[in-house]
């Protein structure tokens, strides 16, 4: 663990290093005296530099000029000078406003001002960089990548500056790796896919980050929903139901109104009440809970509800399904004694690896767990926050596996497991959740009648599979690039009659396929036989039918595979079962 967080420090400060680089490549293209130089982090796969250019306009075409000069300068860089001084001697060498309300700032938090020099460039800054950038740079391990407008401190009443971005990795290898996957993830986009294959759209009017879902959109939505049921109900779960929006009060005494209050969409009444959109579904499940006193033999008691909940998300940070204002969740809780919590919980981990496996995603479990240098920031005792890890960790060790702990990532109501998820091209999603809450029945005061005759405190398992449906969506159509397996496909096969004179049989094949609840199409569109075949490949559907003279002739049909080419002709019998029997078993 130590050894990894060294690379990973290492790594940051070697994008540091680069960001300082590139604002010295470009004062010395541009002139210092006529750009005004803001700051410039390591961040994710790189680094960038904010920079007022002034009058003087740069484009993406100008990236190599300043990339090749930085890969000039960098072996004349060998070395830092690190000074402290004054806030006179910092406004008086860094003579812009950006810079300034940055040294203003730092000494109102009682500060030391510093500036680091290497290669004949100083910049204000608090430190972070490889001590020779010239023997530990490669440089074919980085990159100028692209050009973005950015407001100065994010604020967008502030001036708009040059964000210049760049990728940097340990290696040119691993730079290489990344901008492949990269160009990947392009091709399989979500948004542009989900376009493409006429899955969800949004509307101005509507308002961004409210996805509207089209009937083939809804179709994948459905059946995922269907899928998690189906595992859920032999698990022994119900279905409940609940409103969309609450009285303040349910989420005063859950603890999530002084978390989360400026995050919820508020609704003031007429009677001058404040109600909320729902923006999680856990304390309304608490309320059907208690609405009669259980006895131990009653549990557990377990709930499943796919309903919307509603964030008031900022509008920079949306993006496609991936982040949303309506999110759709596919939440369940679990109420029941503290030693009946292991045996739920491994049912929910099963329940988990049976979903993704269906998808070929390969689980790794993380272990979210409470900072305690930190317990202010959440619900609970030390000894309820370290009873519950321990029962985590216990599940992940019963299912032969081990998990990454992160401390400080929990809930404010309860450790948790999340379930990592690494897609077709080798990015890591956050997927499944499953959390244990000692908390929540505390606040609520949920118990149930023990063998003695006594109230007995419960706990709560809050269990969510795909979590959000829409982010869900985003993950799996860039792992399958949109080519579902035939039982999630919107449409499974469609029927392509090469002429007019064909359509007749055609048809007959249609409403049997139709007869056998398989989501059938009938291309009988004035089109030729080339055209008619692209449009099936193009929208991704598993299976098509041509029908010709010889398929009429014979009473069969020529089918042709996605992803296996030409299967031949087989009967309308033999066709109904390959395609039951494959949608069945989830193939």
């Amino acid at each position: 663990m130590i050894r990894l967080m060294e690379k990973a420090e290492r790594l940051s400060n070697m994008r540091h290093t680069l960001a300082h680089l590139l604002a010295a490549s470009v004062g010395e293209i541009y002139k210092f005296d006529k750009i005004k130089l803001t700051l410039g982090p390591a961040i994710e796969n790189g680094f960038y530099y904010d920079i007022d250019f002034g009058d003087e306009k740069i484009t993406d075409a100008n990236l190599k000029k300043i990339e090749d000069l930085m890969k000039k300068k960098l072996s004349k860089w060998t070395g830092w000078e690190h000074k402290e001084i004054s806030k006179d001697e910092a406004l008086k060498f860094f003579k812009n406003e950006y810079k300034a309300e940055l040294i203003n700032e730092i000494v109102e938090r009682g500060e030391k001002i510093t500036t680091y020099t290497c290669g004949g460039f100083t910049d204000l800054c608090r430190g972070g960089h490889l001590g020779n950038p010239a023997k530990e740079i490669d440089p074919n391990s980085f990159k100028l990548d692209r050009i973005a407008g950015a407001y100065w401190r994010g604020d967008e009443k502030n001036k708009m500056l040059t964000r210049i971005y760049g990728l940097a990795f340990n290696t040119k290898e691993e730079l290489e790796v990344y901008t492949t996957q990269r160009a990947e993830a392009e091709k399989r986009d979500h948004k542009k896919l989900g376009k493409e294959l006429d899955l969800f759209t949004f509307s101005e009017l509507v308002g961004a980050g409210l996805p509207l879902f089209t009937p083939k959109g809804t179709v994948l939505r459905d059946l995922l929903d269907g899928f998690v049921w189906e595992l859920r109900q032999k698990a022994g779960y119900e279905r409940v139901d609940i409103p969309h929006i609450t009285k303040k009060e349910l989420y005063e005494k859950s603890g999530h109104w002084e978390k989360f209050k400026d995050d919820l969409f508020k609704i003031n009444t007429r009677e001058k009440h404040v109600f909320a959109m729902k923006p999680m579904n856990c304390p309304h499940h608490t309320q059907i809970y208690n609405r009669k006193q259980w006895s131990y033999k009653e549990l557990p008691q377990r709930y499943a509800d796919t309903t919307k909940v509603y964030r008031d998300e900022q509008t920079g940070e949306l993006g496609g399904l991936s982040r949303v204002r309506s999110i759709t969740q596919d939440d369940a809780h679990v109420f029941c004694r503290l030693e009946q919590a292991s045996h739920e919980m491994g049912k929910i981990y099963n329940i988990v690896k049976t979903f993704y496996g269906a998808f070929g995603f390969v689980l790794k479990p993380r272990l979210s767990l409470h900072d305690p240098k930190n317990m202010k920031a959440y619900l609970g005792t030390e000894e309820v926050w370290l009873n519950s890890e321990n029962s985590l960790r216990e599940i992940i060790k019963q299912n032969g596996e081990v998990a990454i702990e992160a401390p400080g990532e929990a809930a404010f109501y309860g450790p948790k497991i999340d379930f990592m998820a690494k897609d077709a091209i080798g990015r890591e999603h956050q997927v499944a959740t499953i959390q244990l809450d000692m908390n929540m029945p505390e606040r609520f005061d949920l118990s149930c009648i023990n063998e003695k005759g006594k109230s007995e405190r419960i706990v709560m398992i809050h269990a969510a599979i795909m979590g959000s449906i829409e982010r869900f969506l985003s993950v799996l159509i860039e792992h399958t690039a949109g080519a579902f397996p035939l039982w999630l496909a919107p449409v499974q096969i469609k029927i392509i009659p090469v002429r007019s004179n064909h359509n007749e049989y055609a048809r007959k094949v249609f409403e049997t396929l139709k007869e056998n609840n398989i989501r059938a199409e009938f291309d009988d569109a004035d089109e030729n036989l080339g055209t008619k075949v692209r449009e099936a490949k193009n929208s991704k559907i598993p299976y098509w039918i041509v029908i010709g003279d010889k398929e009429v002739e014979a009473k069969k049909v020529t089918l042709e595979s996605r992803d296996a080419g030409q299967l031949g002709q087989m009967s309308q019998e033999d066709l109904v079962s390959k395609l039951v029997g494959e949608i069945k078993n989830k193939k």
